[in-house]
Order: C-alpha cells, then structure tokens, then sequence
C-alpha cells in the first residue's frame, strides 16, 4: 500500500506547519486546509486515510465538517484538536463521528501516537474490506474490533476483557450489524435453549456498553431499540 495520506484542517498555520514537518518524517502524505470548507474540498479531490480537524475555525468549524464527511460516506478515521477541555465538546464532536480527541496544547509524541494507533485500526479494516481477511473472522465497526479465532476484543486499539457469554452476545449482533435482536432471540442463541427469563440479557447488554463505549449513557456501538431488542450499529 502506498504511503498514508493525512490531511490537517488547522486554520493556525504555525501548528498546521509544525504538524506537518512531524508526520512527513513518520513517511506520511501530508494535505493542508484552512478551515472546514477547504478540508472537504481537499476530501473531494484525494484519498484521505487520516484527517486531524481542529474544533474551532472560521467559515467553517470542526464539529460541522466532521458530520458533513460522515454524511458523505467518508470512513477514515478523524482525530479532532481543541483548546477546550470541557466533557460537552469531547462527546460533541465523537457523537457526530469523530474517532479521537486531543486537547491543546498537546505533545506530538501524543498526537503521533494516536495517528499509528489509528492507522494501524484502518489499514486492518481496508484489508477486511477487500477480502483479503475472509479467512480470520475478524469484525470491525469503526473502532470496535472482535476477533472470532483469538477471542479478542478491543475498541480503538485496547483491549476489553469481556465473559463469555458477553462476548458470545457481541459476536451475535456483530455478524450482523443493524440487525436488531430481541431479548428473547439474543439467549435462544447464546444459551442454546428456550428462553424464560430474559431480564439477564438487559444486565449483559449494560455490562458490554459499560466496556466497549466511551460514554454508555450515549452509545455509539451497541443500541437499543425500545420495544424491540438490541443491534450493533453498522460502521
């Protein structure tokens, strides 16, 4: 594969600059934009594997990008910059797709290592959707990964200790993500018999959202559809 092509949406250019320099010697393409409306530009005319977007920038800010690059279908991953510090804007700007945050100021050897660790995610996930992975049974749903032959679950790069049953439960509604199960559905598969009491699923389901989602009151991943049941949202 050819070198990653990283694009920055900074409108201070010093740090746009600085960032640049640092991520050119890791041996990535690097593209620069302005604001919000020269970053989507950028999209549209060049495959992005990467875009660090700053939150606040004129004509058009971060947050507004962000949901225009998700509404188009983009799915590389997206680490967002911000002066702030407040919780609200961290869970905003993941809320509309974004797949990390870092806070200024902020050390490149932190920002560096979010970029591996995210492009080391995406490059498994690019192999995944081409095929060239069909025979591990691996599935990937943005930054939640669950390997069927390892038993292994991670979300963005960690790893999640999950049960047995917890992870049998995530594994039926990740090979089929959007699908929603009910609650009686979910223990005939994983128990393998008829289901009676089905409170404990609703237990499960909290125990793997407390593990697996950033903010569980907020879910990104695991879904409920009240009334009906449970599903993993597509990717």
């Amino acid at each position: 594969m050819e070198a990653f092509r990283i694009l920055i949406v900074e409108d201070d250019k010093e740090i746009r600059e600085g960032i640049e320099i640092y991520l050119k010697n890791q041996g990535y393409q690097v593209l620069q934009a302005a604001d919000g409306i020269e970053g989507l530009a950028q999209i549209e005319k060049e495959e992005i594997h990467l875009a660090i977007v700053d939150v606040m920038m004129p004509r058009m800010d971060g947050i507004t990008m962000m949901m225009k690059v998700r509404e188009k279908g983009y799915d590389f991953p997206v680490i967002m910059l911000s002066a702030k510090s407040e919780e609200v804007d961290k869970i905003m700007g993941l809320n509309v797709g974004a797949d990390d945050y870092v806070t200024k100021p902020f050390t490149t050897m932190e920002l560096l290592a979010r970029v591996n660790s995210h492009l080391r995610r995406y490059k498994k996930y690019l192999e995944v959707v081409d095929g060239k992975q069909n025979s591990a049974k691996i599935h990937v749903i943005g930054g939640l990964e669950l390997n069927e032959d390892t038993v292994e679950v991670t979300v963005d790069g960690n790893p999640v200790k999950l049960t047995p049953l917890e992870f049998k439960i995530l594994l039926l509604l990740m090979r089929n993500p959007g699908r929603v199960f009910s609650a009686d559905e979910i223990y005939e598969r994983v128990w393998n018999e008829q289901a009676v009491n089905t409170d404990t699923i609703m237990v499960h389901v909290r125990r793997i959202r407390e593990k697996i989602e950033i903010n569980p009151k907020e879910p990104k991943y695991l879904k409920v559809v009240w009334g009906v049941g449970y599903k993993i949202e597509k990717g």
